[in-house]
């Protein structure tokens, strides 16, 4: 992540709330120009919007968009006018006129919400409830511009793994909707706190959130590291709220859904398309060309996701193939079995200082190298910070240098990336590895 915010001109556009994050109105460097990052509502882009981010990419930086793992865009080389690109996405309503209430919108939904056949719950209204709670609460400013909530309604097309501050999964128990949640963690680390019914989501959030600000010193700007210094117990003690705490909500476990997001995926009624950007970068001719598919084919909107790629809704059957035949012309990813479509890299060298090796680039040469049925995902990583991935990889590539890599194998029982499997490896060694069975990575 970019260390410090690109020098500004125009009093409009600057955020006063010091942060290394990008965001709509902080434009943060990086080697290869500012970065700035747009954060959707729930992941949501319409069409219109898709439209203006791409202009905006094309007219006020190198035309480099990119999809991140937190279901947002960020339009990365933008030159000097910052003024006339952050007027030009407030026009297209997306962001608000306060850079403040725009740093706090990080909410986490499923691509599929409400549509998924897994549902348990359509957390939309809850979800819109929520962001309109921390745009339009002046204390709430206060958070971080990285402290995160996710809703999770039970979909199968579901991120369970990436952590959040806090995180609500919907849950039926005696013929009763209830939202779980827990603190600093995922839905699929299984570390259940609490639960409330469905009607107290939106007062569980604002008292989280309030307790959060009451106990927080300023160096504690999320909440792992508040929890170092005070219990779950005692944080929940003061919640205010009567929470659900015996062992049927402990005990409660979230069950994995289905895993695939590209190509066809289906919904309640009708199906959606899963697509992604090689590597999560798009060019603004991709935006566009999925915004009028979503347009034609679709109900003209799109769905970022945490995978670095897009969902198009509702598309019609009948026009699922000629909607994969024009994307995939635009250079987009329509099949699981893409060699890219198994590759996560960072930015890389390329346009961040604090990286070893030109990650993109070498992704692109290891994905000819990695055969099918190795670990489903391969990350490459410039630095130990991990900014492409949230959570842990089966399988991650650690740059030491410029062309190699040390490799490490996701490990539960070990911290960090997993356990160590090979040191300085050439990209030609790491894809032969990557090739073995695991077992043989084990000896």
């Amino acid at each position: 992540m970019p260390d410090a915010p690109l020098k500004q001109d125009h009093a409009p556009t600057v955020s006063p709330r010091p942060s290394a994050c990008p965001g709509l109105w902080r434009i943060v460097s990086a080697l290869d120009g500012g970065i700035c990052r747009v954060k959707l509502p729930g992941g949501l882009l319409l069409a219109d919007q898709a439209d203006a981010v791409a202009e905006a990419a094309e007219r006020f930086a190198t035309g480099v968009i990119e999809a991140t793992n937190r279901a947002n865009l960020q339009i990365r080389g933008i030159g000097d006018d910052h003024r006339h690109l952050i007027d030009g996405l407030l026009a297209a309503g997306l962001g608000p006129r306060d850079a403040a209430s725009d740093d706090v919108r990080n909410l986490m939904l499923s691509p599929l919400a409400g549509h998924d056949p897994s549902t348990v719950l359509d957390v939309r209204p809850l979800a819109d409830q929520v962001l309109d709670l921390l745009q339009g609460t002046p204390r709430f400013h206060q958070l971080s511009a990285k402290f995160a909530v996710q809703l999770d309604g039970g979909e199968g097309l579901a991120m369970l793994e990436h952590p959040h501050d806090l995180w609500l999964s919907a849950m039926r128990l005696e013929q009763r909707t209830w939202l779980a949640f827990g603190l600093a963690g995922c839905p699929g680390d299984g570390q259940v706190v609490g639960a409330v019914p469905v009607e107290q989501g939106l007062a569980l959030v604002r008292a989280v959130l309030g307790r959060f600000l009451d106990l927080a010193r300023p160096d504690q700007a999320r909440m792992r590291q508040l929890l170092e210094h005070c219990t779950v117990d005692c944080f929940i003690d003061g919640l205010g709220l009567d929470v659900r705490r015996d062992a049927a909500v402990l005990g409660w476990r979230r069950v994995a859904g289905n895993s695939g997001w590209l190509g066809a995926v289906p919904q309640q009624q009708g199906v959606a398309l899963g697509i992604a950007p090689p590597l999560g970068r798009l060019t603004a001719d991709m935006l566009r060309g999925a915004a009028h598919v979503a347009r034609q084919h679709g109900d003209g909107s799109l769905r970022l996701t945490p995978w670095q790629s897009l969902m198009l809704p509702n598309i019609a059957p009948t026009s699922l193939t000629q909607a994969q035949h024009t994307l995939a012309s635009l250079g987009l990813l329509c099949h699981s079995d893409a060699p890219l479509a198994r590759l996560v890299a960072c930015t890389g060298a390329s346009g961040c200082a604090k990286a070893q090796g030109d990650t993109k680039a070498d992704a692109v040469r290891l994905a000819a190298l990695v055969p099918a049925g190795a670990p489903a995902s391969v990350h490459l990583s410039g630095c130990p910070r991990s900014c492409a991935v949230a959570h842990v990889a089966p399988a991650t590539l650690l740059a030491r240098s410029p062309g190699r890599y040390d490799l490490y194998l996701r490990d539960a029982r070990l911290p960090g990336f997993g356990a160590l499997r090979g040191t300085d490896l050439t990209l030609n060694e790491a894809g032969a590895m990557l090739a073995l069975p695991t077992e043989h990575l084990d000896d």
